[in-house]
């Protein structure tokens, strides 16, 4: 998807996987500023430690509480920090500045394709770890009606559903399944990554008929057992992909300062998840 955008963009660059151990992190990216990288994303578990570890955090990664983009930035002789995809040399101070591009991508993905008004819905979100609290936050702040949380540890839930009632006290906010039904049940954990796990969802808790749609975050397998259970329920359901696509085209465009070519990286992306299109 990235190096999909990249080279629409003519950029020489490119987008490259690494895996690094949550005890290296900081070594990691103090390497990758050393080595003059443009950026880098981070994903599960470095989401949340990377907070403490940036020189500077934007506003999205303060109100969501997580960082998931790094952009490198150069310091000018006037004081001027810019991004170092603009420097056509190495510059001698380098800072790295983190954002989320998280937060906004999962509530765009769920307007347009799941068609929701996220203003007044009720939520059923499954999960209160890093994706989760990014998700129910930013649910909240969206004038959600009320949020629902339910977490394999329930105090992780009753905790982030303390942390929501102080920031956004019009929301009704409570840990456990709904007793009625909701608009939309989302999953925010693991769940349904490997062949044979549990779904998230305890039915016997809450039965999907009583949902208008699910969302799962996780887009490989593009159908989870829980997508396969909520449309033989009924509900409208999509996967992953489209959060994945507009996390990641926001973050080129912070690297960039171009606008990133979204019909260039979906097409990418799906083929890499679902194959190549049919000629």
């Amino acid at each position: 998807m990235q190096n999909a955008g990249l080279a629409a963009l003519g950029l020489n660059w490119r987008y490259l996987a690494f895996e690094v151990h949550p005890e290296d992190l900081q070594a990691a990216l103090g390497g990758a500023e050393a080595m003059g990288l443009i950026g880098l994303n981070l994903t599960v578990p470095h989401k949340l430690p990377a907070l403490g570890m940036m020189d500077v955090l934007d506003e999205s990664a303060r109100e969501w509480g997580s960082v998931n983009t790094v952009r490198f930035e150069g310091r000018e002789a006037g004081g001027v920090w810019r991004p170092l995809g603009e420097w056509t040399e190495t510059p001698r101070e380098v800072r790295a500045h983190g954002f989320n591009t998280d937060a906004e991508a999962i509530a765009r993905a769920l307007r347009e394709e799941l068609g929701l008004s996220l203003a007044g819905a009720s939520i059923l979100l499954l999960g209160a770890g890093g994706a989760g609290r990014t998700a129910a936050l930013k649910l909240a702040s969206e004038k959600a009606a009320r949020l629902f949380l339910v977490n394999r540890t329930r105090s992780k839930a009753e905790a982030l559903a303390r942390e929501i009632q102080t920031r956004y006290p019009q929301v009704q906010t409570a840990a456990g399944y709904p007793s009625g039904p909701v608009d939309l049940v989302l999953n925010a954990t693991s769940l349904g990554l490997k062949p044979g796990e549990p779904s998230p969802l305890d039915e016997q808790q809450f039965c999907l008929r009583r949902a208008g749609a699910v969302y799962d975050t996780i887009y490989r397998p593009a159908e989870t057992g829980l997508l396969r259970s909520a449309r033989a329920a009924g509900c409208r359901a999509a996967n992953g992909l489209g959060m994945l696509l507009y996390q990641g085209a926001k973050a080129l465009e912070l690297w960039t300062g171009r606008t990133a070519p979204i019909d260039i990286m979906r097409q990418a992306l799906e083929e890499n998840v679902y194959g190549p299109h049919p000629c």
